[in-house]
């Protein structure tokens, strides 16, 4: 697990379970891996809004609609960050598996409300090999996302 992660989850007492598994790319490679369905698997997307970097979560299974999050921002230009505009803020993460906790690295967060009627929330670890599986409230009281509806 990312060790920056780790320490705050640990310092915050969060309970949470991490699952290994076999190196897995894609949300829905590694939602069949852990036999956890699709939806239930939170995905991690960069977009700039207005050129600043954000952080969208939302279920493996979904797309998420970069024209609603522009309307729901008001913001002028929403595009999909590419990796190399990024990837400097999560040294310590693999490019890809940036678990949804843009607090720790200065970012803003959204999250799609379809996520709010799960209990549990499951995502990567900042590797491409272990999951984090923790009580959605948990997650939603430390990275305090702003809710939005944009699949």
């Amino acid at each position: 697990m990312q060790a920056k992660l780790q320490e705050f989850l640990d310092q915050n007492r969060v309970d949470y379970d991490l699952i290994s598994h076999s190196p897995a790319y894609t949300a829905q490679e590694i939602a069949a891996r852990c036999h956890i369905p699709g939806q239930d698997l939170a995905k991690t997307v960069i977009v700039k809004l207005d050129g600043k970097l954000t952080m969208l979560v939302g279920p493996a299974h979904l797309q998420f609609d970069l024209e609603a999050l522009k309307q729901l921002t008001k913001a002028k230009k929403v595009e999909l960050a590419r990796e190399s505009e990024f990837e400097d803020r999560f040294k310590d993460c693999e490019v890809g598996a940036m678990p949804p906790f843009g607090n720790l690295w200065n970012m803003d967060v959204f999250v799609d409300d379809s996520l709010l009627q799960d209990e549990e929330i499951s995502f990567n670890a900042g590797n491409h090999s272990e999951l984090v599986k923790m009580k959605y409230s948990d997650w939603a009281s430390l990275v305090k996302p702003k809710v939005v509806h944009i699949h």
